[in-house]
């Protein structure tokens, strides 16, 4: 390998480990929920609903009509499909939201515990639940309806949805003299997606400034057992103006709050891997919404939490009713898509140093659906990844094969740049002039050995955010000690961190990837004075990929044991590049002859200088 390819080898490398340190995650603790039984049925057809906003107490109003009463709370659950959810009468709003699909990291089925305890819930119980109508009243009091007692017109405790069965469900909130709030759920069986109205009688004389906010106020809970990871997918965002605009507090103590007026589609608050979206049926151009965020570190571990409320203007009338659509549950791209409303923009395909367009639609449209498509029919995600390689591998053959025999021509050159540069010790710019007429006459591009691996880049950090974030793997398990594809595969816990990079785990799979990067760097790297990049890069690497989720290493274990393979075969038993003069190298005004033109002219350029200098 020449100074150049391993000059190029050395950046390529620089690059992916800067753009892994502040990507890659760490490890920390949990948080947990608990669960009921159930008894009864309903049925109709299809979805739609809403949420939003901060944790503000609610202040006294009219005493009479808003102070916080200590009527015993009332518990509705409604199991479907999909869900389990408590409704409240505390505030008429949503207590608990377990989802069937998808276990917590820390239930074990040999344990004896609660039922529901196996399921993630998402509602984070601070203020006990989530969903309130925020206001200010006309004498400046700010009125949260949180602790204000609904009444509900069900008559059962627990209602059983299947399929295409829907129930409606009417929380109402009596202020005497006719006046009164109302949220009217409606469930479905088969959906994440439930619609909710606001409906408001009488309120033209006691709401000001002509807005109400629908609040989702506490975020969501935590449900992995990375809290670190799952921190750095935290974010609220909202939907305005044909683009999603993004609320994320990254630091350590870090407070952060948006104000956004005019049209919005939609607001979202979102973990790693589930999301609530709140949505109005009919956008205003007089609406808004809201955000704030803290990322702050507990006794259970790094934290996000956000609040986003829908900004809905009132119109002052005796009667007004709103529509939202609620969704609670996984980020899977395909089902947010299925909504038509752009939810699909709560998945996140990650970035390169903050640019997205060359990433995600190489994800969007390629990487994801090849992904799916596998899993259609081998239904192990760790033999889905190793096809998955494999086809990915064949696709930049062409590239790697360029780059492979780029590279093998300018090894074979190496005793004719050493005899150059033995020849004009002295002389750097006649070496560089030689070394140049070297490659023309050969028809060789220094470049040609990284170029084809730059531009394989963007498809491997689509790969790793891909990876990353794809709820498909979530606690998928493949085979041996690789129980979770979505998680390190820990073989040994060390006593100590390992300094800079924070981590105390041994992960196999990285050891493994590790070995091959090793071999690879081995095969490639001929020249001495770049010996010691076969041992630093793979070390490094190994250890920036230890905290990795084990089904992306898997993924590039599996690509490093293929390019061995591969070069293999050309170096070895391919090895039909051959170093044969160009024919009239003139002719070929490439990259090459132009680089060689411009060393000539400023070789030129600094002769006349020099004989200037001496008259």
């Amino acid at each position: 390998m020449d100074r150049q390819t391993s000059l190029a080898f050395i950046l390529i490398g620089l690059i992916l480990v800067v753009w892994l340190y502040f990507n890659s995650p760490a490890p920390p603790p949990p948080s947990k929920e608990k669960g009921e039984k159930p008894t009864v049925v309903q049925k109709d057809s299809l979805h739609e609903d809403a949420v939003k906003k901060t944790k503000q107490e609610p202040v006294a109003a009219e005493p009479s009509l808003f102070d916080a009463t200590t009527n015993a709370e009332k518990i509705i659950t409604i199991e479907t499909d999909l869900s389990r959810i408590e409704l409240t009468s505390k505030g008429g709003k949503i207590k608990k939201v377990f989802l069937k699909k998808y276990n917590t990291w820390y239930y074990h089925q040999t344990k004896d515990t609660a039922f529901y305890n196996k399921y993630v819930q998402l509602v984070n119980q601070k203020n006990g639940g989530d969903l309130n109508i925020i206001f200010v009243t006309k004498d400046g009091k700010l009125v949260n309806t949180s602790s204000l007692d609904f009444t509900s017109n069900a008559n059962n405790y627990y209602y059983r949805l299947s399929g295409k069965d829907s129930l409606s469900l009417q929380y109402s909130f009596d202020a005497g003299n006719g006046k009164s709030l109302k949220k009217n759920f409606l469930f479905y069986g088969d959906n994440y997606a439930s619609k909710v109205d606001i409906v408001i009688e009488n309120f033209d004389d006691i709401i000001s400034d002509y807005r109400y906010d629908l609040v989702w106020g506490n975020g969501l809970n935590f449900v992995e057992d990375n809290s670190v990871d799952e921190a750095n997918h935290s974010s609220a965002s909202a939907y305005t103006g044909d683009e999603q605009v993004i609320v994320d507090a990254t630091t350590n103590g870090e407070k952060i709050n948006k104000d956004i007026n005019g049209k919005v589609d939609w607001v979202s608050v979102r973990n790693k891997y589930f999301a609530v979206i709140l949505s109005p049926e009919k956008p205003s151009s007089e609406g808004g919404a809201f955000f704030e965020g803290h990322h702050f570190t507990n006794k259970y571990g790094v934290r996000e939490i956000y609040s986003a409320s829908i900004k809905v203007p009132f119109k002052n009338e005796k009667f007004q009713k709103d529509s939202f659509t609620f969704y609670l549950g996984p980020v899977d791209y395909y089902l947010l898509k299925d909504y038509g409303k752009k939810f699909e923009s709560v998945f996140d395909f990650g970035s390169f140093f903050g640019v997205k367009f060359i990433i995600r639609p190489i994800s969007e449209y390629v990487l994801l659906p090849l992904f799916r498509f596998l899993h259609s029919f081998i239904s192990n995600f760790g033999l889905v990844i190793i096809v998955f390689s494999i086809i990915i591998k064949i696709a930049l053959h062409p590239l790697m094969r360029q780059s492979l025999k780029s590279m093998k021509k300018m090894q074979m050159l190496q005793p004719k740049i050493t005899e150059i540069k033995e020849k004009y010790k002295d002389e750097q710019q006649k070496i560089q002039q030689e070394t140049m007429k070297l490659y023309s006459t050969y028809g060789i591009n220094p470049m040609g050995g990284c170029l084809p691996m730059l531009l394989q880049m963007p498809i491997l950090i689509a790969l790793w955010s891909l990876f990353n974030v794809a709820i498909d793997i979530r606690q998928q398990p493949f085979m041996l000690w690789i129980t979770n594809l979505s998680s390190p595969d820990v073989i040994y816990r060390l006593p100590f961190r390992i300094p800079l990079f924070n981590i105390d785990i041994i992960s196999g799979l990285a050891l493994l990837l590790g070995i091959t990067m090793f071999i690879q760097q081995k095969m490639t790297i001929k020249d001495p004075s770049q010996k010691a990049l076969v041992y630093i890069m793979p070390v490094m690497f190994t250890v920036m990929f230890m905290s990795l989720p084990s089904g992306l290493n898997l993924y590039y274990f599996m690509f490093n044991l293929l390019s061995i393979g591969q070069q293999y075969y050309i170096n070895l038993k391919h090895d039909n590049v051959e170093l044969v003069p160009v024919a009239n190298p003139q002719k070929k005004k490439g990259f090459m002859a132009r680089m060689m033109e411009a060393a000539e002219k400023q070789a030129h350029a600094q002769k006349q200088a020099t004989k200037k200098k001496k008259y």
